[in-house]
């Protein structure tokens, strides 16, 4: 059986082909995992400062009813970085920009007894805004990490 520069050039050809696609697709998906990575890091740099270090333990030492009356005393400066801060997680979550398992052990559930906190007053929220999406990240933040911890005691 003669091969002759065709026949060879006829398989190594698609077979470069293949190669060039399989690093491509490899790469790509090396790009998208530290794109993710870099995503979660930045984010939650956020909880370092002290602005919503001091937001968190107000929200921790307060009740729900306190949390309410800040909103009725325009005092919601006081609570945003940590709810803009889990709405934006939240958000990013359900873009599928982040992992729901990356989520969770960074937050250790923080995430849900925070929201259980602050239900009633995103619930007031909604309606004062008219808007029933209000801190819907927030929320979606709760659901998925709720669904998480169930699969973890169910397993």
């Amino acid at each position: 059986m003669d091969f002759d520069v065709t026949s060879i050039s006829a398989v190594v050809a698609p077979a470069g082909v293949l190669v060039a696609v399989i690093y491509y697709v490899l790469d790509i998906r090396n790009q998208t995992k530290t794109i993710k990575t870099d995503l979660l890091v930045r984010s939650f740099s956020v909880t370092l400062d002290n602005d919503w270090l001091e937001s968190f333990d107000l929200i921790n030492k307060s009740k729900t009813a306190d949390l309410l009356k800040m909103r009725e005393e325009q005092r919601m400066a006081e609570i945003n970085p940590v709810v803009a801060f889990y709405e934006e997680v939240g958000t990013l979550l359900q873009m599928k920009l982040i992992d729901i398992d990356s989520v969770e052990r960074l937050l250790h559930g923080n995430a849900v007894r925070t929201w259980e906190k602050m239900k009633l007053l995103a619930e007031h929220t909604r309606r004062l805004r008219d808007d029933p999406r209000a801190l819907e990240g927030f929320e979606y933040l709760y659901n998925e990490m709720n669904k998480k911890e169930q699969k973890l005691t169910t397993s």
